[in-house]
């Protein structure tokens, strides 16, 4: 199958520090080649790929202080990727309603992956004029808001089985992973901390916007005997700084629609506290691979808990639900699918067709040419 995977710009693929979206992309490319697809990836020209790379601008847009107008990439991209129709049996898109002009006149499939949250009002109106848009969740939760919307498919997020290893025995020290921001509550986190008398280490990225909120709420916090801010971390590092963790820890306070920090604490055998937060109780199983909590009170009641949870279950929850494989193969099911609808419904009006040269006819041999290719087994 020819795929056309549709990266956003913000950081390379995979990125070289924090970032979910492109890290996600990577997974799911990789396994796609790996499975014998012809991918194609359009991305920043810093990423690494085994799939055809179009590079649409040379630098992943965050860490280039060199540029001054971020937009124009980005519409360099969507009308590069989504354009022009090109040899693809299927766009698969992850730059969420952005891309939904172009894909709306596109004639090859356009499948759209969003990443972040929908329970903003602003968003509805732009969901309800694009309502035909094929539309991928990352989890169930992420629907709530717009569950009228075009739900093809729930895909939860994979990690490769050997990118984190299991670590049995951890050294003592609470983890917490991921962004300073109002939302993820690092302050509950150093509340956990001195409640339980545990040290925390806080592995965590700035963006600007979130400066004021770091320099005014959590900075303060950091002079603490039990707090250790480290900043921000590659995936090298994480595999010890999550692993070598008694619990990884998630006070997050808005709709989180997946949290692939989950997913990797349970790759390494850590147990995560969270709170009843968005996806968190589809992806922890309270009791087994961590502790699902509504109040402070009770993640530090929880605290104590941690030695009754089996690791080794933490990482066979990991292996047998959130491994890239399971992935890639769940999105494959889910393009033949797109791919068999769209034939079925252009099916009546290309039978009616009269013999001669036409745009529809031409559609029609792409399609049959794709119908082939997957009704032979052929990925390439």
């Amino acid at each position: 199958m020819k795929i056309a995977q549709v990266s956003p710009l913000w950081e390379s693929v995979p990125p070289k520090l924090y970032g979910g979206t492109e890290r996600i992309v990577s997974y799911v490319t990789e396994e796609l080649v790996r499975m014998g697809h012809d991918v194609t990836l359009f991305a920043s020209g810093d990423s690494q790929t085994a799939a055809r790379l179009e590079a649409i601008c040379p630098q992943a847009l965050r860490l280039n202080t060199g540029i001054f107008n971020r937009d124009a990439p980005m519409i360099m991209l969507q009308e590069r990727a989504l354009g022009a129709s090109g040899d693809f049996d299927v766009v698969h898109s992850h730059l969420d309603f952005l891309g939904f002009p172009l894909a709306r006149r596109n004639s090859v499939p356009v499948v759209t992956t969003l990443h972040g949250r929908l329970d903003l009002p602003e968003l509805e109106p732009v969901f309800r004029e694009y309502a035909e848009m094929p539309l991928v969740s990352i989890s169930d939760a992420q629907r709530l808001p717009i569950p009228w919307a075009n739900w093809q498919a729930t895909i939860h997020h994979g990690l490769p089985r050997d990118l984190y290893t299991f670590h049995p025995q951890p050294e003592g020290y609470l983890a917490f992973l991921g962004r300073i921001s109002v939302e993820k509550r690092p302050d509950h986190a150093i509340e956990l901390a001195k409640r339980t008398g545990l040290r925390l280490r806080i592995a965590a990225k700035v963006d600007p916007a979130d400066q004021q909120y770091y320099r005014s709420t959590i900075e303060p916090l950091l002079d603490h005997p039990l707090v250790e801010f480290i900043g921000e971390i590659s995936d090298a590092e994480k595999n010890d700084f999550v692993g070598n963790a008694l619990a990884l820890v998630c006070p997050y306070d808005w709709p989180e629609p997946f949290g692939l920090v989950l997913i990797e604490a349970l790759a390494c055998g850590t147990p995560v506290l969270a709170y009843r937060r968005g996806s968190i109780p589809e992806v922890i199983d309270h009791g087994v691979t961590g502790f699902v909590c509504e109040t402070l009170t009770e993640m530090a009641e929880a605290v104590g808990q941690i030695p009754m949870i089996d690791r080794r279950r933490c990482r066979a929850a990991f292996e047998a639900r959130f491994t890239a494989d399971r992935m890639a193969r769940d999105y494959v099911a889910l393009y033949e699918q797109i791919l068999h609808a769209q034939a079925v419904q252009t099916a009546p009006k290309v039978r009616a067709l009269g013999p001669g040269p036409s745009t529809d006819l031409r559609l029609q041999g792409r399609q049959q040419e794709r119908a082939t290719r997957l009704k032979g087994g052929q990925h390439a």
